[in-house]
């Protein structure tokens, strides 16, 4: 039986910036929201910088935190590279310890959905909160289950041929549900070498969050007011998107 890794690390951290074949907007989404931000930017889960390092680049005074190691290591690498100075450091999402006020936290591409308990969604919700200045916002994506997705493609592996820095790898995924009751899947993956070989195999425990799981959340949060958009743009979210876009906000007077 393969022996597979829970989170980013390793062989894992360092092809998965390459292993993001589907093509999403929200570097430009969260550039332009961070340049328009009264104030310095924290970005949760900030992983590689794909996104976090755009905001440097961008002038953005930006700070940022992840809870896997080597994913932040090559964060500094690829930072040192082209000349950008990240502050970064190593944290959960229920325990953010920022040493400052942020006008606007983000939290891009699904990273909500690994927080399994709702214990530990509103511990997550809280801290954040507690991060942002008065007034300050909650940005944060994730995907809208799909009963047709689920129906079609989960129980089945799905293959992708990836070629990165001259070589070339078959990833394959398989997702399904672990609790029907609950919400919970079970994400693996799998990445091969041109020669078969197995360069690693993770697997991700995900809660699915439809639209009225996220707005009871934010009704047990602290924060005082709430919206919702679709596939990152300004219009309200509707069965027609694939993409949820929430932002939270925190009073001005708090």
């Amino acid at each position: 039986m393969t022996e597979r890794i829970e989170g980013h690390r390793g062989e894992r951290a360092r092809l998965y910036d390459a292993l993001l074949t589907a093509e999403r907007e929200d570097v430009e989404f969260y550039v332009d929201l961070a340049r328009r931000a009264d104030g310095p930017v924290l970005e949760a889960a900030c992983g590689t910088g794909r996104i976090y390092l755009e905001l440097l680049a961008a002038g953005v005074d930006a700070d940022g935190f992840d809870r896997s190691r080597d994913m932040l290591e090559i964060l500094r690498e690829s930072a040192a590279e082209r000349g950008l100075e990240p502050s970064v450091w190593q944290a959960d999402l229920t325990d953010v310890g920022a040493d400052r006020r942020y006008a606007l936290v983000t939290c891009p591409f699904n990273t909500v959905m690994h927080l399994g308990s709702i214990d530990e969604q509103l511990a997550a919700l809280r801290s954040i909160y507690d991060a942002l200045a008065p007034g300050g916002r909650f940005v944060f994506d994730v995907f809208v289950p799909s009963f047709e997705v689920i129906c079609e493609e989960y129980g089945t592996w799905q293959t992708e041929s990836v070629e990165t820095d001259g070589e070339s790898y078959e990833v394959r995924t398989h997702t399904q549900v672990l609790d029907e009751l609950e919400g919970r899947i079970l994400v693996e993956t799998e990445c091969y070498d041109a020669d078969g070989s197995l360069v690693f195999a993770s697997e991700d425990r995900l809660s699915l969050l439809p639209k009225r799981h996220l707005e009871l959340l934010a009704r047990c949060s602290p924060f005082d007011s709430w919206s919702a958009t679709g596939d990152f743009s300004d219009e309200p979210l509707s069965a027609d998107h694939s993409i949820q876009v929430w932002s939270l906000r925190r009073a001005d007077d708090a």
